[in-house]
């Protein structure tokens, strides 16, 4: 399970990376299109930028929460180590019911694109909907794993380290 979620998380990566490049590219044109006249004015480039731009957001905050990084905050104040442990395992419950609620609202959600297009390029909303509730069950993964290294006695952290 181990090795699958970080197979999982490399595809993630990349993903984001391919979604970075989708962003980068339109609103190049963009800008280029402003400044060069023999360059039309492509309408489509901000529908598609505004779609890569919340995949970069789900994809961003799902890598963050595998790493252990997403909800959690270094505090001024160094806790006992029984006191860390008691505020990571509620961290984690809180991530983990969030998760539901991400994935169950999201899938709602997702449902309402089911026959929607975009105006402007006529891609299928469900194509940008549906990364919310995708981004929720990844959480419910990760956190369930990150929970369960955790509470292996011999490691600590979150993400495995001592």
């Amino acid at each position: 399970m181990k090795k699958m979620l970080h197979v999982y998380c490399q595809c993630l990566k990349l993903l984001l990376t391919l979604m970075m490049i989708l962003l980068i590219i339109p609103v190049f044109l963009q800008i280029v299109a402003r400044f060069v006249s023999f360059i039309p004015r492509y309408i489509w480039t901000e529908e598609i930028a505004r779609f890569a731009f919340i995949w970069i957001i789900m994809l961003g905050a799902t890598i963050a929460v595998r790493e252990g990084t997403h909800f959690s905050v270094d505090m001024l104040r160094q806790f006992s180590p029984a006191t860390e442990r008691i505020l990571t395992q509620i961290l984690l419950t809180l991530m983990m019911i969030f998760s539901i609620f991400f994935l169950i609202g999201g899938w709602q959600f997702a449902q309402t694109a089911l026959l929607q297009r975009s105006e402007i390029a006529g891609l299928p909303m469900l194509a940008i909907y549906i990364s919310w509730p995708l981004a929720g069950l990844s959480w419910i993964l990760f956190c369930w794993s990150n929970y369960m290294i955790f509470i292996r006695p011999k490691n600590r952290g979150i993400n495995g380290s001592t």
